[in-house]
């Protein structure tokens, strides 16, 4: 195990873009991929690099997140490894929520200096990727920086969406910049591989992961005033301190709104996808459920998609689309590049029968269903002739059953949708 490092996952904000899957669990408890939790992803990439000493800082609708962990981390009696949830607490010292990424890592330090660690390794919650967090710690300890920031080369249309690094010939960074406007780009190249030069990804972009000294780290929260890592800490930092730029090639996505985590779950049906679920060096690590096979009945049509495990598929045509655990799909149903989370739990043969008899709906997808463009939230009761078409052609709109976001249709959890319910 690597012993010199101690990981703390951001559980970031209220997720208020992330909205309505947001309303009732925190942003690193979304579900992904069908089986996943969105924090599986950088606590996987910390147990593939050996570091399993991690603390996860979160403070908005912790509940369902805690159950999720407490769930599926279990290391052995004999190691010193964990996964801990730290939720913002009020103390004498600190009255207040959290405040920022650094405000956050602040008001925990207590609990980290109880551990012994030469380097802090910061992580979000809500990003998407695989990396091996081991090439990062030796790029930092090699180069003698104190501070190390993950970077990725991106074109001129991406780069005013980030923080943008400038660095010298030995791959230190001289200069940070927030969002810069498009006319500034010029100034803001760097050196980068030729494949990226080739890609026209010239500008690099800080992915919001980082490697600090301990000493550093302790001297840095000494300063309330400092409330955020990226627009203050880094910043104020350049300059006065050695800061490495690591720079990482691979795929990486921030699952900022509903439109990238939208498109980062469907491009996961691709024939080669960007993001690897196939990888033994790799693997992605969540709860292990008793689940059964997905059992698919009468003439279904499956092509381009992910189905996980516990589904009962009937009769149904699925293109292009991702299907949680435990989803119940009706016959006749067309499901079209769609997320459907499933379902937290089965209903038994005698509940459905009773539901039948009473018009009352089951959980699940009903029959002749057309399902397109839309995310399903997981335990979504929907009937019979139902039709979910997205698409541009939809204004944003936000109604107690459903949300609108850049023509993506989000059904929210738990939602009842009655027979013949539209929206088109």
């Amino acid at each position: 195990m690597n012993k010199s490092t101690l990981a703390i996952i951001l559980g970031g904000g209220q997720g208020s873009r992330l909205a309505p899957l947001t309303e009732s669990r925190s942003k690193p408890a979304v579900p992904i991929a069908g089986k996943y939790r969105l924090v599986d992803i950088p606590i996987s990439n910390c147990i593939n690099s050996d570091i399993k000493r991690m603390f996860v800082l979160t403070q908005f609708n912790s509940a369902s997140l805690n159950q999720h962990i407490k769930n599926t981390y279990h290391f052995s009696h004999f190691s010193t490894a964990f996964v801990d949830i730290l939720a913002a607490e009020q103390t004498p010292d600190n009255p207040t929520w959290f405040q920022g990424t650094a405000d956050a890592v602040r008001q925990c330090m207590q609990h980290f200096m109880n551990h012994d660690f030469d380097y802090a390794l910061i992580l979000s919650g809500d990003q998407l990727y695989q990396m091996d967090f081991n090439q990062m710690i030796k790029a930092h300890h090699d180069s003698g920086a104190t501070i190390t920031i993950a970077t990725l080369p991106v074109n001129a249309k991406e780069a005013p969406e980030f923080g943008i690094l400038k660095t010298d010939a030995d791959s230190f960074i001289t200069s940070f910049v927030e969002k810069p406007a498009a006319s500034l780009l010029p100034e803001w190249t760097s050196e980068v591989s030729d494949e990226m030069k080739s890609e026209g990804k010239l500008y690099l972009a800080s992915m919001g992961i980082y490697i600090f000294n301990r000493e550093l780290l302790v001297e840095l929260m000494k300063n309330p005033d400092t409330k955020d890592f990226g627009k203050e800490i880094i910043p104020q930092a350049i300059g006065k301190e050695k800061i490495l730029s690591y720079q990482y090639e691979g795929y990486w996505t921030d699952i900022g709104n509903i439109d990238s985590f939208f498109e980062a779950n469907l491009g996961l049906t691709d024939d080669i996808p960007k993001f690897n679920l196939f990888d033994n060096s790799s693997k992605i690590y969540t709860r292990a459920r008793v689940l059964p096979p997905s059992k698919i009945t009468g003439t279904s049509t499956i092509d381009k998609s992910i189905v996980a495990e516990g589904c009962i598929i009937n009769g149904t045509t699925i293109e292009h689309s991702v299907i949680g655990i435990r989803s119940r799909i009706g016959f006749g149903s067309t499901i079209i590049n769609s997320y459907l989370m499933g379902n937290d739990y089965y209903q038994n043969i005698e509940e459905i029968r009773t539901n039948s008899i009473n018009n009352i709906i089951n959980v699940g997808i009903g029959e002749r269903c057309f399902i397109n463009n839309t995310i399903v939230d997981k335990d979504c009761r929907i009937g019979n002739d139902v039709r979910l078409n997205g698409g541009k052609h939809l204004a944003d709109t936000n109604t107690p059953l459903y949300m609108v976001k850049d023509g993506i249709i989000v059904v929210k959890k738990g939602a009842i949708l009655p027979d013949n319910f539209s929206v088109d």
